[in-house]
């Protein structure tokens, strides 16, 4: 899923385990949670609108590229302070595989094209995994584009659970 999707996610598992766990419980079940949960919602993101590889031809996955990443941002803007544990842990698997792993691997690659340095560290391959066990059964959906429909309703679900919580934007 997308960045927005995660950060959600990860607020909402910082905010329960900082309202019920104490201290250092708070911050290992924070860590642990938004770890997993990156996992489980990469998981179901087979029912998304989700490709595996950038369409920078088409028009209609630009435009929601470009709305998704800005959301996401704003996401990261109005929320990082407070709840940046989650944050970066729901994300992690994101980091590791997108930013870290595939630029050293592309380099590599230039120098080597057969080279599968780094694939066995891949951490979404873990998601890989969980999606063929558990979610199985769902609809792949990645390459149809009203699969944005269910992803906007996860985010707004997600919106939802968080504005129940009453999130501080403070650090409290």
């Amino acid at each position: 899923m997308e960045t927005i999707t995660h950060n959600l996610v990860g607020i909402i598992i910082q905010i329960l385990c900082f309202r019920f766990l104490i201290f250092p419980w708070n911050l290992i079940g924070t860590i642990f949670f938004a770890f997993i949960s990156h996992i489980f919602v990469d998981g179901i993101a087979i029912i998304t609108y989700h490709t595996p590889d950038a369409q920078k031809g088409d028009k209609f996955w630009l435009v929601w590229h470009y709305i998704i990443y800005g959301v996401s941002l704003l996401s990261i803007i109005i929320f990082i302070i407070p709840y940046w544990l989650g944050m970066i842990f729901a994300n992690i698997i994101d980091i590791w595989d997108w930013l870290i792993l595939r630029p050293i691997q592309k380099r590599i690659r230039k120098k080597n094209p057969e080279s599968k340095w780094g694939e066995k560290y891949y951490l979404h391959r873990t998601v890989d995994w969980v999606r063929d066990k558990l979610f199985f059964w769902l609809p792949v959906r990645n390459y149809k584009k009203s699969g944005i429909m269910i992803e906007i309703f996860i985010i707004i679900a997600l919106s939802i659970i968080l504005g129940f919580l009453g999130p501080s934007l403070f650090i409290t």
